[in-house]
């Protein structure tokens, strides 16, 4: 039990940084720009998907990966030119029915280049085979993941907290009128923060891809746990989306792993297997609704 708890908790940490690069854009998006940008999950897809093409046509992943970061984020800079300025000054319900008229878009035209049926993203052969860690054995390619992610919060951080472009950054999410009497070109800011969100979707992708399945739509679910770790958070910190998605990474996967094997100390099998999952599920947002009640603005609110 306490080696399924480990492994579970590694599981949770791997995916709590993934989340971590996808709410991470999304958090400076929703806190400096005040977008709600529902199509943020289609960038992930769109990512995955430039992964596999890439990696499929050089025989490298690390091309794969490369090429995914560099094409979303120039996707971004387009769909943020072109299409997203003129929101900045509408209402949410605007923001919210033009970005998901892009997840549409976005379904239909992945689902036109690259067909309706799952493509295959294959780890690096080298990243095959597990490691040993503490007595048992871990998945290399998972372990490189979480070490990845940790290096790009490390990163972040830094950028954010100890350079001039990330005073720019908080100064905007705090007061963005005086970020702008302050000689801050917020229009160039606001490109390049939806640049660098576009490319931590796709980086998320294309290392999730092999985990997962690299399909029309698998932008949409994981968008929605998104909102949770900002909500979780606080709208607009960095820290916060960190705290956010490791709390909601392995609650999640913890809850799933070990909730149903608990209930079968007080249960049926048949009742544990089938409440188990369904509790599980729900895990996440009872830790949302809790921390809410505590503190209404998330964990480490920007603005606080």
């Amino acid at each position: 039990m306490t080696q399924l708890i480990l492994e579970q908790a590694l599981n949770g940490l791997q995916f709590g940084l993934m989340l971590f690069l996808l709410a991470a854009g999304l958090t400076l998006v929703f806190g400096i720009m005040d977008m709600i940008n529902l199509a943020h999950g289609s960038l992930y897809m769109v990512g995955a998907y430039l992964a596999a093409a890439a990696a499929q046509a050089s025989g490298s992943f690390l091309v794969g990966v490369g090429a995914a970061v560099a094409g979303t984020a120039l996707l971004g800079v387009a769909l943020e030119v072109s299409l997203l300025r003129r929101l900045y000054a509408r209402d949410h319900l605007a923001q919210v029915l033009a970005t998901f008229a892009l997840i549409l878009l976005a379904n239909e035209g992945v689902r036109m280049l690259w067909g309706a049926q799952p493509v295959l993203l294959n780890a690096p052969d080298a990243l095959a085979g597990p490691v040993e860690i503490g007595g048992f054995f871990y998945p290399s390619y998972r372990l490189l993941i979480i070490v990845v992610g940790l290096a790009v919060a490390a990163l972040l951080y830094w950028v954010v907290a100890r350079t001039r472009v990330g005073m720019w950054v908080r100064a905007g999410a705090s007061n963005r009128e005086m970020t702008e009497a302050l000689g801050v070109d917020v229009r160039r800011l606001f490109t390049v923060v939806f640049a660098c969100g576009a490319g931590l979707c796709a980086l998320a992708g294309a290392l999730l891809g092999p985990l997962l399945a690299v399909q029309v739509g698998m932008g949409e679910s994981i968008l929605i746990l998104a909102f949770v770790v900002i909500v979780i958070g606080g709208i607009g910190s960095m820290r916060g989306a960190l705290v956010g998605s490791l709390l909601v990474g392995l609650v999640d996967t913890l809850g799933r792993a070990v909730l149903p094997s608990l209930l079968r100390e007080f249960a049926s099998p048949e009742v544990a297997s089938t409440l188990g999952p369904a509790l599980a599920s729900i895990l996440i947002y009872v830790l949302m609704a809790a921390i809410l009640f505590w503190r209404p603005e998330g964990l480490f609110p920007a603005r606080a």
